[in-house]
């Protein structure tokens, strides 16, 4: 068979050598065109353009750095009319970040105050003032230890003219019965849908500590008692944080109410119409047994769980107004001692000596003799608890200081918060 050859000096091979040359090049070409060389001369670390850790050598796929920083959501940069009662609300750029926020009023002042649980949310310790521009400034610290700090501020709405009184039923640095409930008085009755808000503001601390709960016995008045009689010489503290609380219809509390008290000795009366006596123990021990003559079957005495209201030396009885002329009555009395808003005292009654220990003759009250009323007022004070027994009337809810005449079950339902039995 015929070979056909082509030689090196041959057109045709030269001309085939250089075609494949030229496609190799190409080659080459294409494939240095999409990379760099590390060194720049094509050897090591060479890398495809955002296929490494630090990105391409144009770093426009590197990943971003954190961004740290704070936007405040609440209240909204320069707000004016803010509630004094106002909560700041921020959120952070980087979710995991680490944040702090302190807050100043417009001379530069600190204002306490603390962070939500939530890390996101800052309370004052007290309401803030009317009419004044507050700055917050929050700074943020990310993980590299570099911090941001991002400042707003708002103003606090104008004194308002419709302002509710709040006063207690006790003088400060008082010494009470075990049986004192703390009452709280509002000038306005508070709606039954903010009283929650209203008692979200108010505290008391005991020492030692006891449980108690307050009972709203009309929308004007709250009071706080424990489950059970405070124990003797607690000191108890009480705060009413009222100042700039709603109370509703463009009321709102004037000022903030704080009280400290402290429970003397444990004095107990107790009166049994049964035997006609009247019990008197101081920390657990009988000082005195007392006849006593109770409200005889047209006006009996209520029977009940009671404290002492309140204590007059000398006083005059006059009924004529409440009983009329025929059954009404004008009397000095001496060493009373208030014990319900419907006139029920325990007081001297001379008059009825005869028919102490032995029959009911008086209008409601607990009749005793002079030196046993006289004894029984020098050892007693504001709160002593005083329970009677086996009349024929019961003590009506709200005539007097009545925390004492309910279950602590029933108690607590009186609370605007839900309580724990």
């Amino acid at each position: 068979m015929r070979v056909s050859r082509t030689t090196v000096g041959d057109p045709r091979r030269r001309t085939a050598l250089r075609t494949v040359a030229a496609l190799v090049l190409a080659a080459s070409l294409a494939a240095t065109a999409g990379c760099s060389g590390g060194d720049g001369g094509g050897g090591k670390g060479a890398v495809w353009k955002g296929g490494g850790v630090g990105g391409g050598a144009d770093g426009q796929n590197a990943p971003a750095e954190p961004q740290l920083g704070a936007t405040v959501t609440d209240p909204a940069p320069d707000a004016t009319n803010v509630k004094p009662l106002t909560r700041i609300a921020f959120t952070t750029r980087e979710a995991s970040a680490v944040a702090s926020l302190a807050l100043t009023d417009s001379k530069g002042r600190a204002v306490p105050g603390e962070l939500a649980p939530d890390g996101r949310s800052w309370v004052p310790a007290e309401a803030l003032k009317w009419g004044t521009r507050y700055t917050a400034t929050i700074n943020v610290d990310g993980a590299d230890g570099k911090t941001a700090t991002t400042t707003s501020s708002f103003t606090v709405m104008a004194k308002p003219e419709k302002l509710v009184r709040v006063s207690a039923q006790l003088a400060d640095d008082a010494v009470v019965g075990v049986g004192m409930p703390l009452i709280v008085n509002f000038g306005r009755s508070v709606p039954k849908s903010m009283r929650d808000d209203v008692q979200r503001r108010m505290s008391v601390k005991s020492t030692p500590a006891q449980t108690g709960a307050w009972n709203w016995v009309s929308g004007s008045q709250v009071q706080y008692r424990p489950k059970t009689f405070w124990k003797a010489n607690t000191k108890i503290s009480m705060k009413v944080a009222a100042r700039g609380v709603p109370m509703g219809s463009g009321w709102y509390g004037r000022a903030d109410l704080t009280l400290r008290v402290r429970i003397g000795s444990a004095v107990v009366m107790t009166v049994s119409n049964n035997s006609k006596r009247m019990t008197v123990k101081r920390n657990g021990q009988v000082l005195r047994t007392i006849p006593i003559s109770l409200g005889k079957p047209k006006t009996p005495s209520s029977s009940g769980t009671m404290v002492v209201m309140g204590k007059l030396r000398k006083t005059v009885f006059d009924t004529f107004d409440e009983l009329g002329p025929e059954e009404g009555y004008r009397v000095d009395i001496e060493y009373a001692q208030r014990l319900t808003d419907g006139g029920e005292f325990i007081h001297a009654a001379p008059w009825s000596v005869g028919s102490q220990g032995r029959t009911n003759v008086s209008h409601g009250c607990v009749n005793m003799s002079t030196a046993n009323a006289a004894w029984l007022f020098g050892v007693t004070k504001m709160g002593d608890p005083v329970t009677i027994k086996g009349t024929e009337r019961r003590l009506a809810p709200g005539n007097g200081w009545t925390a004492w005449n309910v279950s602590w079950s029933q108690w607590i339902k009186g609370s605007a918060i839900p309580v724990e039995s």
